[in-house]
């Protein structure tokens, strides 16, 4: 419940960024400075906070928590964080601050690079405890499914779902982001250019809108709704659960890596794997040379062994592929959860080094396939000399459009886009380095949509709305009038910076 304290500590000197905050607990307000002067300037008394399951938290440690995300650099201190104890709570809080102009921003892990779950001033709403895993269900059309709340990882998601022999089809290659968090922005990984997204897997929504109203949303079922929140960036609603198509699972996998030392051969190869089918995850890595350019390719295709496709044949999938064979080719096979889990250990290094908790100023771009060439060697040649930091990679693979069915996830109009990916790791004590990283991010956004490409909105380029405008196109008439609709005071995911405010 919400902590009440005793009325000798009714007053509480919190660095709260807007001002000393008050807490009375026979009406159950929170009061700051800022929000008297929006009260008095509207000659209204402020409204008691709802009683709640879980906790409203305001002090410094939370809220400088709420401040920061994975690319620890961008920080916007809300004024409270909620962590609900159910989902009655967000749409209480999500109802007050409706009603009182209060910007509210869902939070699951955190793992955006740019602020993008930050509000100055705000609420921010955590997932993490939305984190239940449903029962393994069939759907109408006899398709397996889970309902899971927002804040599950995906890591405990697929660990319920192969008791049953089961798994989601897509997975990004980081398990432990939230299910909220991935179908906000999409949710892409190896296995899309056979799936789709993580978001063209998903059944039905339940969210809270702006206006704190519990929906249930599908394809047959407020249908507008349910298109505005996959990969909506947040704007119309928070999601709360979401029910998942499953497909059946592999006990063990096939594991690729091949190396390449021509641009073009590469992509071409990887064109040819999307299109194809016979690995069902396709990705690609770059790296450095000793001198510095970026001209070492890598493919890695995973095949899924029984029961989810045949006993794996080195020769038949490698077959046609022209790959360097004087380099070295690694061929191993792994339990499917060890494949889908493999970056924890690297991860748990990077923690344990304190080096998780460096900046991380990401590029992500999708380019036009018949581009990509041209465009993915110009960008390359961009970062030849310099170091990506510990942890830092090249990700450049292949995506089939066709796939691509969420409206909001904006795709080149090609067969076989491809996404490129710079994952850079910065010290964040330099700032100017930061801040030279986000400007040639920028600079490289507009020279890929210029060739007809699109960002994928999980890094760190600055955008305005009529950048997002241009990024969305034709359907961007449409997301407006859903944000109307759905959130009309304009106050749900204001670190997007998608709306004007």
């Amino acid at each position: 419940m919400l902590h009440q304290p005793s009325r000798r500590t009714v007053l509480h000197g919190l660095a709260a960024g807007a001002g000393v905050i008050a807490f009375d607990p026979v009406t159950r307000t929170w009061v700051t400075d800022r929000m008297a002067r929006r009260y008095a300037l509207a000659g209204a008394e402020p409204a008691g906070v709802p009683p709640l399951d879980g906790s409203l938290l305001t002090d410094p440690d939370t809220l400088a928590a709420a401040a920061d995300d994975f690319g620890h650099y961008v920080h916007r201190r809300p004024i409270a964080v909620l962590r609900p104890g159910s989902v009655a709570d967000v749409v209480a809080m999500v109802r007050y601050c409706a009603a009182h102009g209060i910007q509210v921003a869902a939070r699951g892990q955190g793992h955006g690079t740019n602020g993008q779950a930050q509000t100055d001033g705000g609420l921010v709403v955590e997932t993490s405890p939305l984190h239940t895993v449903g029962p393994v269900t069939n759907g109408p059309d006899g398709t397996p499914t889970v309902r899971v709340g927002a804040g599950a990882v995906w890591s405990a998601v697929v660990r319920a779902t192969l008791a049953h022999g089961l798994t989601p089809p897509v997975f990004t290659d980081y398990l432990e982001l939230s299910v909220g968090g991935t179908l906000s922005v999409g949710g892409l990984g190896g296995q899309a250019h056979l799936h789709g997204a993580q978001v063209d897997n998903v059944t039905e929504l339940q969210v809270v809108t702006g206006t704190g109203e519990l929906l249930t949303c599908s394809a047959t079922s407020r249908a507008d709704l349910f298109v505005a929140v996959l990969a909506g960036l947040g704007q119309c609603a928070v999601i709360v659960s979401a029910t998942l198509r499953l497909v059946p699972a592999p006990v063990s996998v096939r594991h690729f890596l091949l190396p390449y030392t021509d641009l073009a051969t590469f992509l071409d190869d990887q064109r040819r794997l999307a299109g194809d089918g016979r690995f069902a995850y396709v990705e690609g890595e770059v790296a450095a040379q000793p001198g510095g350019a970026y001209t070492r390719y890598t493919l890695e295709a995973v095949a899924y062994g029984p029961p989810a496709g045949p006993e794996p044949d080195d020769t038949a999938l490698l077959r046609g592929l022209r790959y360097d064979t004087s380099g070295v080719v690694t061929r191993e096979t792994l339990g499917y959860f060890d494949f889908l889990d493999r970056l924890a250990p690297g991860v748990a290094a990077l923690e344990q080094a304190g080096l998780w908790s460096w900046s991380h100023p990401w590029l992500n771009l999708l380019l036009p396939g018949d581009r990509a060439p041209e465009l993915a060697g110009a960008l390359l040649d961009g970062l030849a000399g310099q170091e990506l930091g510990p942890g830092g990679v090249v990700l450049l693979y292949p995506l089939v459009r066709d796939l691509l069915r969420t409206p909001l996830l904006r795709a080149p109009d090609d067969p076989v886009p491809y996404l490129m990916a710079v994952l850079w790791t910065l010290d964040p004590s330099d700032r100017a380095a930061i801040a030279a990283r986000e400007a040639a991010n920028r600079a490289a956004y507009e020279t890929v949509r210029a060739a007809g490409g699109t960002q994928y909105p999980v890094g760190s380029i600055p955008m305005t709305p009529d950048d997002w405008q241009a990024q969305y196109g034709r359907v961007w008439p449409w997301f407006a009038a859903a944000k109307r609709r759905y959130d009309p005071r304009g106050l749900l995911a204001p670190g997007q910076d998608v709306f004007p405010d």
